[in-house]
């Protein structure tokens, strides 16, 4: 695992080579199915997850703690590039409604190397306050282990 240098003060990111095709990877981020099975750190699960893969379409995304307790997380995708990148957005809740606290948009892409996939989640945050406190939730952990899950299960597609 590897981490790039934010752009911003504003930026986390991680990225991964994964030995998978970026197909692959880019139907775990997009098959509601799939992206159930790999989305949250474990134990935490996605109980349900509705996308509508397009710009300007939703995507709701609700993680379950072991607890039970239950995190909606509702965007909207601002851009779509099949099997390329994936710029998605807390700062709309449906179709432009903006939401009440906009935190994050994060900007995921695909590309081919060395037989596999260099993924990159480059997450921007809204202000510098954010991304520390994104950090301080545990971004590179978390962030890294869905990883590491989204690796194990685009492997076997």
């Amino acid at each position: 695992m590897t981490q790039d240098h934010p752009t911003t003060d504003r930026d986390l990111v991680l990225t991964r080579l994964i030995p998978a095709p970026r197909r692959a990877l880019y139907r775990c981020w997009t098959d509601p199915a799939l992206l159930r099975q790999w989305f949250a750190p474990l134990p935490y699960t996605v109980p349900h997850a509705e996308l509508d893969v397009r710009p300007g379409g939703t995507c709701l995304v609700v993680m379950r703690a072991p607890d039970g307790s239950e995190f909606p997380n509702p965007g909207v995708y601002l851009e779509v590039v099949e099997d390329e990148r994936l710029v998605l957005t807390d700062a709309y809740t449906a179709a432009w409604e903006p939401s009440g606290k906009p935190f994050m948009t994060a900007v995921i892409t695909f590309a081919d190397e060395a037989g596999g996939t260099r993924y990159t989640a480059r997450v921007r945050h809204w202000s510098a306050a954010d991304r520390e406190a994104h950090e301080a939730m545990g971004f590179h952990q978390g962030w890294g282990q869905c990883a590491d899950q989204l690796a194990a299960l685009a492997a076997r597609l």
